[in-house]
């Protein structure tokens, strides 16, 4: 029983170590919304690029 409170503590403090070393990086609140949410889709290389005609 002991090990499994002494796993806990050094999981959780493992997490909260690597929460802390990351800064503004960790987003932790939650989904987002609205404009929020909205991000820009990458363009394809193959779009970008005129497609050719065949004949």
């Amino acid at each position: 029983m002991w090990k499994i409170v002494v796993g806990f503590i050094l999981f959780a403090a493992l997490s909260l170590f690597v929460i802390m070393k990351a800064g503004d990086k960790v987003d932790m609140s939650g989904e987002k919304h609205g404009a929020d949410a909205v991000s820009t889709p990458e363009t394809p290389a193959s779009a970008s690029a005129p497609a050719a005609s065949a004949h």
